[in-house]
């Protein structure tokens, strides 16, 4: 009797489990599916490749693709090697402890301020008191904010990937007298690749879907840049602000912001595969 009101309560559990799981992935893909039916019809090599104009009333993303491309490459540009070079020291070398659990802590507590507070900070000090870019923001100050914004999810991602790794590893590695700079070089790091990649993608989808903190470090302008390096100290609205304002403001045919919010949908995708790829291309190396 007992055994048949344990699987029974197993059963309920696990008929639970797959009922929200399904619900999750229906509404998922019913979402993607509207954007992209909404959006991608207008889609075209005209609308990727043209500036917006009012008097022509046009509305092409190319500055914004631009904007937006400028802020994910240095975002990673600077959070890369702060996230995983702090993930590695609270992993590997840090003597677990109460100055690590407070680190750990405040990492947790800094994943979980919303992102207009970044904004308004970066607004603040980076671009009013260290006047770095433009007073009306620069790619500079916004990725610098993004920075702040995703290194929490970074540090968090790869540590716990680091942890993953099999401790027989690190025990060989010791036991042949290999250094452990050498051993994370060579045994840890390809080893927790996978999770790095996904710790890379969390970020890049963050950084991609940002608008309140971009609202106050980037700007909201719509002009093509001037020169490869001089825009890094411009200000220019990525994707996400452009259609926030598009979308609040108007201004725009009202299929505009669909179009755009499928282009930001097909980014975030093909970023997604570039990155796997590179990952694989990695462990087919390890191997």
């Amino acid at each position: 009797m007992m055994k048949k009101k344990i699987r029974a309560g197993a059963l309920f559990t696990r008929g639970i489990t797959l009922l929200f799981t399904f619900l999750i992935a229906l509404l998922s893909v019913s979402l993607i599916v509207y954007i992209l039916q909404a959006g991608l019809p207008y889609v075209n090599w005209n609308f990727l490749s043209t500036e917006p104009d009012i008097l022509m009333d046009t509305y092409g993303i190319k500055p914004m693709i631009i904007n937006t491309l400028y802020t994910v490459v240095l975002t990673l540009v600077f959070c890369i090697p702060f996230g995983i070079g702090s993930a590695i020291y609270l992993a590997e070398y840090a003597k677990q402890g109460k100055i690590v659990g407070v680190i750990r802590f405040a990492i947790e507590i800094l994943s979980g301020i919303p992102s207009i507070v970044y904004g308004l900070f970066g607004l603040t000090f980076f671009v009013r008191q260290l006047h770095i870019g433009d007073y009306a923001g620069s790619m500079i100050a916004a990725s610098l904010t993004l920075t702040l914004i995703v290194l929490p999810t970074m540090i968090r991602t790869t540590e716990e990937s680091l942890r993953t790794v099999d401790p027989a590893y690190r025990e060989a590695a010791i036991a042949m007298g290999v250094s452990r700079f050498y051993m994370i070089r060579k045994i840890i790091l390809p080893c927790a690749m996978p999770g790095i990649v996904v710790a890379i993608i969390l970020s890049i989808g963050r950084m991609v879907s940002e608008s309140a903190a971009l609202l106050y470090t980037a700007g909201i302008s719509q002009d093509m840049p001037t020169g490869l390096m001089s825009h890094v100290t411009e200000p220019g609205a990525t994707m996400t602000v452009q259609l926030y304002l598009y979308a609040t403001e108007g201004g725009a045919a009202e299929w505009v912001p669909y179009a755009m919010a499928a282009v930001l949908m097909l980014f975030v995708l093909v970023t997604e595969l570039v990155t796997r790829f590179i990952a694989s291309v990695f462990q087919k190396k390890r191997r």
